[in-house]
């Protein structure tokens, strides 16, 4: 018999690390199929986003991540904006992630996606209910109505899983999208964009004209509201940089040092260690789960390095997922949970694809084509500051809220959205945002690893009426008790209950007529 673990995880990258993560350390079994055997050196993917990092808190590793960030401790992490070339006189270092961090318990990090993944990979070294086969290719995913078969090659050898669910985690090419027919749609920018990866300190030197910062966007009006940026991997000597290309470059019928040095607006001597490409697109499956198949992260949305909404979001994807998964194969979580997962993260990425960088993009191309310095200097220098700002605008607005799905007791009409407004008020359906626990640190980090309610100067009446419907219902629960001052009245409610993941899924100030059917519907059995 093939070996049998609850959970098959095609795709052993960030995300489904994660997610082998979220699952392994509430004892679920899973074994994880990765074709590569050593992480790739290409430094993408290095925005973690706060959110992310709570992430990794939760994990037990937001130390370990900051340790393995290749830029000194303490440089300063944003973008400096600028227009043409980075000899212009036109620039801003405008403010962005810093804009939305007192809604969140950590601060933003950068780090190559490599690094990310060597502190992944360690921690889910440690846990014995994880399996992982490096070096196979998944080639065939199949579903039965008691579980998945998945069977994987290497060097001409077969191996065959089964388990109860299978989710893929397997990139823009998933087999386990292809083999559960889940389409994709999206918007085609028709931009072959080529990444390249150089090493020069004469480059490093001429960016000291700048305050300090880790990438630095060029605006051309010739790009029609594409980019063109350069990107630290270190201090001192290390770059990528991501510019549109002619239709049909390859690495052998293009000059890309003279095409650095255009964007730089002066030549310096450099070494160029990768040239790859990518097309300007955004695809997003229109639905996220098939029957016992899911996808996450890149298998079920890709698009631009615009703003590292990519692996953030991705990394948000395993996190939903996981404990979904986890309370249902353990018995506490009903059918409706594993049915919220694609509806709460197919809005989101919608959003971001269509809305954020979409709308960005023809925003941009908006402004350049109507401004310019050699017409009306004041104009320009008015209209370009909005463009330099553009990046922390969106970060103001993107907000992902699941108001609208099924396990969460959320607004009339509410609907799930990448787009809201950040507050400390405890919204059903919004990220819980931390505060002062009286106790020392935050509430936020008081959260327990599976339901929370957090009770403010709520009476024993109300605790008790949770703690033995959670006790009932077989609903793992922690509860949190504070007094409803200090900063934690901007939670707007005395009785706030919080999911796995930090998401309010119901707030009141006295206790529910039916606290069992509250929990029920929560927890997806009704």
């Amino acid at each position: 018999m093939p070996p049998r673990r609850q959970v098959v995880i095609v795709g052993g990258g960030p995300v489904g690390v994660a997610l082998a993560l979220a699952l392994g350390l509430r004892g679920i079994s899973c074994a994880v199929i990765e074709r590569r055997t050593e992480l790739s050196s290409i430094p993408k993917g290095q925005g973690l986003s706060q959110r992310s990092v709570e992430h990794f808190a939760r994990l037990g590793l937001a130390d370990q991540l900051r340790a393995a960030r290749a830029m000194p401790p303490g440089h300063p992490i944003g973008q400096v904006t600028v227009y043409r070339d980075l000899r212009s006189d036109f620039w801003h270092a405008a403010a962005a992630r810093e804009l939305v961090a007192p809604f969140y318990a950590q601060a933003n990090e950068r780090l190559p996606q490599y690094r990310t993944e060597e502190v992944l990979r360690r921690r889910l070294a440690e846990l014995p209910d994880v399996d992982v086969h490096l070096g196979w290719q998944a080639t065939e995913v199949h579903q039965h109505a008691d579980g998945v078969r998945v069977v994987a090659t290497r060097d001409g050898a077969e191996l065959e899983l089964v388990g109860d669910y299978v989710v893929g985690c397997d990139g823009g090419r998933s087999i386990v999208r292809e083999q559960a027919d889940i389409p994709r749609s999206g918007t085609d920018f028709d931009e072959l964009v080529a990444l390249v990866v150089f090493r020069s300190k004469e480059f490093h030197q001429a960016l000291e004209r700048f305050p300090a910062r880790s990438t630095y966007r060029v605006m051309h009006p010739d790009l029609k509201g594409y980019w063109m940026f350069f990107g630290r991997v270190d201090v001192g000597e290390e770059f990528f940089f991501h510019g549109p290309v002619p239709p049909g470059t390859t690495t052998e019928n293009f000059d890309f040092a003279a095409f650095l040095h255009q964007a730089a607006g002066f030549p310096f001597e450099s070494t160029i260690d990768h040239v790859g490409f990518w097309d300007l697109r955004v695809q997003v499956a229109d639905e996220y789960r098939r029957g016992r198949a899911f996808i996450a992260g890149d298998a079920a949305h890709t698009h631009p390095p615009y703003g590292g909404f990519g692996l953030n979001n991705g990394l948000e994807d395993a996190v939903n997922l996981g404990w979904k998964l986890a309370a249902v194969l353990d018995g506490w979580g009903g059918p409706a949970l594993l049915d919220s997962y694609s509806p709460e993260r197919q809005a989101v990425f919608r959003d971001v694809g269509e809305e954020i960088i979409g709308g960005w993009i023809r925003e941009d191309r908006a402004v350049l084509e109507e401004y310019s310095p050699e017409t009306d200097r004041e104009e320009f220098e008015r209209a370009f500051a909005e463009v330099a700002a553009g990046f922390g605008k969106r970060l103001r607005h993107f907000e992902p809220n699941y108001e609208g799905s099924s396990v969460v007791l959320g607004p009339p009409g509410g609907v799930n959205s990448g787009l809201g407004t950040h507050s400390f008020q405890a919204r059903p359906g919004h990220h819980l945002a931390p505060q002062p626990s009286s106790a020392g640190g935050t509430v936020f980090d008081a959260l327990g690893p599976d339901f929370t309610l957090l009770a403010l100067d709520a009476g024993d009446d109300a605790v008790a009426a949770f703690s033995e419907a959670a006790a009932e219902a077989g609903v793992p629960l922690t509860v949190v008790q504070d007094t409803f001052d200090g900063g934690r009245e901007a939670y707007g409610s005395r009785l706030v209950l919080v999911r796995p993941d930090q998401f309010v899924v119901w707030t009141g100030d006295t206790v529910p007529a039916d606290v069992g059917r509250v929990l029920s519907r929560v927890t997806g059995r009704g």
